[in-house]
């Protein structure tokens, strides 16, 4: 019997009334081994109207309740992380300590939502002017939104929602339809925590309920997390609907190895940044430039790493790498490997003819390196998503580094190199939000904020750490004389109030 996976309103399970499903795939096999309810125009406004329901006593309710409720889920998530990323492997398809990897990334999120009494502090000046006080405050927004990827089904919506509701906002989730389970597991640990009911909904479903939450009036902010078209999408119009947004997009993201790198580690490094999970991450180095003279060397280093990948099922623990999460995405991701060598690429490693014994079926896709890539070529320009490495040669770091600068993403990039002053010239001058050292995938922890620059974010605030306090809450400022009993009365005066 194919299980059904449903909404979550009000905290409880709400079966899908709209007739509509869409099918969940075991990548691995390319079996439909799931259906799950797309929630109608009706659904997502009970969903919201749960968490505004909800929102009447949550945004008032002490730190201390929310904080013990988050350290409750947090117990709670720890010990289903085994659970969880058994879910995220049968429907993402990634190796299980990937999935593992997954789960504890997030729940470095709620380690931050659990200490946000520090994060809410606020501001007070005394005696300003004469008996005159302003304090600083930062309250909740009231019902917020996440929209989030499937390639990180656990941890991008644990981006979201534990400093949202710490902070004093109600949440409703639309995750992707293609691996939706680990966010209903989600939901139901929350509720054992104890989040009373509407404070987190979980709706399923595709443009229709996107489209909903993007203008319904009672939602206040939306965050999201995709691709670079579907971010502007989702900027451009629930800004126009009055909304704050976070939109991160995609990436394409560019390591540079100098002359003087230490081409073991680069290569390693490489290998594991471009091919970890499939290459399916927003933070995958899809793109090496090799400075000066080192670049065949280190291709060939790249290779003999490449070539000793184990690919095979998630669940296998042998396998280092998972099938992509459905046919039609490796068959895209394919597409550009096969074009390359047209484009002026030299095709070092072709992957496209990869398949497991046993599983023929599935959604499977060796590995691919490109070499002496042409900045023309789609395999550079587009954000491919899958296990292909881009490699470009540049004479000089001035050269490489427009290479990156013209790039219109600029999500995260490395620089592999000893010499200090170079690395520190690059962390000033590199276009991108997020630069990694000697380190290939610079995700940065949860007390520092992630978010990249031009086409990979659109809004002003960068996502979790203090951004996602700042983003989850507004300020106001209060000013407050109280008169002493000694004082006599002042008069009117039409006068500009004077602070001295």
């Amino acid at each position: 019997m194919t299980k059904i996976v449903n909404h979550w309103i009000g905290g409880k399970t709400a079966e899908g009334a709209s007739g509509t499903y869409g099918p969940v795939t075991n990548p691995a096999t390319g079996e439909v081994t799931t259906k799950v309810a797309f929630a109608s125009v009706e659904e997502v406004d009970a969903a919201v109207a749960a968490a505004k329901e909800a929102f009447r006593s949550w945004g008032q309710s002490s730190l201390a309740q929310r904080t013990s409720i988050l350290f409750r889920f947090r117990a709670l998530l720890d010990a289903h992380r085994d659970e969880i990323a058994a879910l995220i492997t049968a429907e993402h398809g990634k190796v299980h300590s990937d999935a593992l990897g997954e789960v504890a990334r997030g729940l470095e999120i709620v380690d931050l939502a659990c200490g946000i009494t520090v994060q809410l502090k606020g501001e007070l000046s005394t005696q300003v002017a004469s008996r005159v006080d302003v304090a600083s405050i930062r309250q909740p927004l009231g019902v917020v939104a996440g929209i989030t990827p499937f390639n990180f089904p656990a941890m991008v919506p644990m981006w979201m929602f534990p400093l949202a509701i710490a902070c004093g906002n109600t949440f409703v989730l639309k995750p992707s339809e293609k691996d939706p389970s680990a966010a209903v597991r989600l939901a139901e640990l929350l509720a054992e925590a104890g989040l009373p009911e509407g404070v987190f909904n979980v709706v399923h479903g595709d443009k229709v309920a996107v489209d909903r939450l993007l203008e319904h009036p009672d939602v206040k902010a939306v965050s999201f997390v995709g691709s670079t078209p579907i971010a502007r999408y989702i900027h451009t119009t629930a800004s126009a609907n009055g909304k704050r947004v976070q939109a991160l997009g995609g990436a394409k993201n560019h390591m540079l190895v100098l002359p003087d790198a230490d081409l073991d580690a680069a290569a390693d490094a490489a290998v594991s940044a471009a091919y970890g999970s499939a290459g399916e991450r927003c933070m995958a180095i899809s793109a090496v430039v090799a400075v000066g003279a080192i670049g065949d060397e280190l291709v060939e280093k790249i290779r003999e790493r490449a070539e000793k990948i184990k690919i095979g099922p998630g669940d296998d623990p042998t396998s280092e790498m998972g099938p992509l999460i459905t046919a039609t995405h490796r068959d895209k991701v394919a597409s550009y490997v096969a074009g390359a060598a047209d484009e002026g690429a030299e095709v070092v490693l072709d992957g496209t003819g990869h398949t497991v014994d046993g599983f023929e079926n599935g959604h499977w896709i060796g590995i691919s390196l490109l070499d002496k890539v042409p900045t023309t070529a789609k395999a550079y320009q587009d954000e491919i998503f899958g296990p292909v490495l881009c490699v470009l040669r540049a004479e000089t770091y001035e050269e490489a580094l427009d290479i990156v600068n013209a790039s219109p993403f600029g999500n995260g990039t490395a620089i592999f190199t000893r010499d200090g002053g170079a690395a520190r010239r690059f962390q000033l001058e590199v276009e991108a939000g997020m630069v990694g050292v000697n380190v290939p995938i610079p995700v940065p922890v949860g007390y520092h904020s992630f978010g990249g620059w031009k086409d990979s974010l659109f809004g002003d605030h960068h996502i979790y750490g203090n951004d996602g306090t700042h983003f989850y809450t507004r300020g106001k400022v209060v000013t407050t004389r109280w008169p002493d009993p000694a004082d006599a009365p002042s008069g009117v005066d039409l006068g500009f109030p004077r602070n001295h």
